[in-house]
């Protein structure tokens, strides 16, 4: 039995940050009604003292995914029914004078820098993804012969279950399994939950280091994925040729060129962010210890992988987004 990984896209995850900041954006907007009014435009309804414009329903819709060719009276109706209720919620509060607590206050300023920073990594990255050429396109297409030419889709058996609090006892009772009958036994002897079927794994979405071990497997290899949010075991039943090529492989090449692009300009915000950072006290002691995880734990977001030959590295969790054929 082999323990493979999950991954995930890694980069910026923006756009729920910028939803769940949405409702104590309008707290302090309506908290300094008297000076200045949040939003200007076409008024189209009131809430006591406040306005509600054209704009901020259009904002709403935004937030909400929701295309113009879907909002519907009904949909409007209900988008300006929640604008009306948070705004009467929120003048509730400031006349509770709940805004001048010190911990709303705070999540009032987290707000806003968070809505701020979001809006701001989605216009630079944005213009960089933008700028991603069909040559880098072709070139990365080149380099990556398993996830276009000799794409392969894998059909595959599998058994998953939910987080268990250690999975190294799972994983060292298996490790010599065989059949898929022999793990759900297992599970059974240990009272673990699991649901048992079929999937398709897509080559072209799975990370190198998961990918080599199964295109170097033997017929009756089990193979093992753990991360924080569950496991699953899995056989191969059949891989299926299927080359991405054409319109396909360069959108799906510039999705994973967006991908790379995002994790790098992460990471060189984040070291930007520390190099200008000063600290007072004992923080700057705190800040510059190496940060490890204990001994046999992943960090947060990570999985452990132990390769058939027994070394063990990290890779991240999840899943990215397979070529859509």
């Amino acid at each position: 039995m082999f323990d493979v990984s999950g991954f995930s896209k890694g980069g910026w995850r923006v756009g729920a940050a910028a939803l769940a900041a949405a409702t104590a954006v309008a707290l302090a907007g309506c908290g300094e009604k008297q000076e200045t009014q949040a939003a200007t435009g076409q008024v189209i309804a009131h809430v006591g003292q406040d306005d509600v414009t054209q704009q901020e329903l259009d904002n709403d819709l935004r937030l909400a995914n929701i295309p113009a060719d879907k909002r519907s009276d009904q949909v409007v109706k209900a988008v300006l029914s929640r604008i009306l209720e948070r705004k009467y919620l929120v003048q509730q509060a400031v006349a509770a004078k709940l805004d001048r607590e010190p911990t709303a206050h705070l999540d009032i300023l987290r707000s806003r820098e968070q809505v701020l920073a979001s809006a701001y990594v989605q216009r630079e990255l944005g213009s960089k993804v933008a700028a991603i050429s069909n040559s880098e396109a072709d070139a990365y297409i080149e380099a990556h012969p398993q996830k276009f030419a000799k794409r392969q889709v894998f059909q595959v058996e599998q058994i998953s279950f939910p987080p268990q609090r250690d999975m190294e006892p799972l994983a060292a009772a298996t490790k010599d399994f065989k059949t898929m009958d022999q793990v759900e036994a297992k599970l059974n002897d240990l009272g673990i939950k699991y649901s048992r079927g079929t999937a398709a794994l897509d080559g072209a979405a799975l990370p190198s280091d998961m990918l080599k071990p199964i295109e170097a497997r033997k017929p009756d290899d089990i193979f093992f994925i753990r991360s924080r949010t569950g496991g699953s075991f899995f056989k191969v039943l059949v891989a299926d040729d299927r080359p991405l090529t054409g319109d396909q492989a360069n959108q799906f090449a510039k999705r994973e060129l967006a991908s790379e692009l995002a994790k790098k300009e992460a990471q060189a915000t984040s070291a930007a962010a520390l190099a200008a950072a000063k600290y007072e006290g004992d923080y700057a002691r705190i800040m510059a210890a190496a940060t490890r995880p204990p001994a046999g734990e992943a960090p947060a977001g990570e999985a452990q992988n132990v390769s058939p030959a027994g070394e063990t590295h990290k890779a991240a969790e999840g899943q990215k987004e397979a070529p859509k054929n």
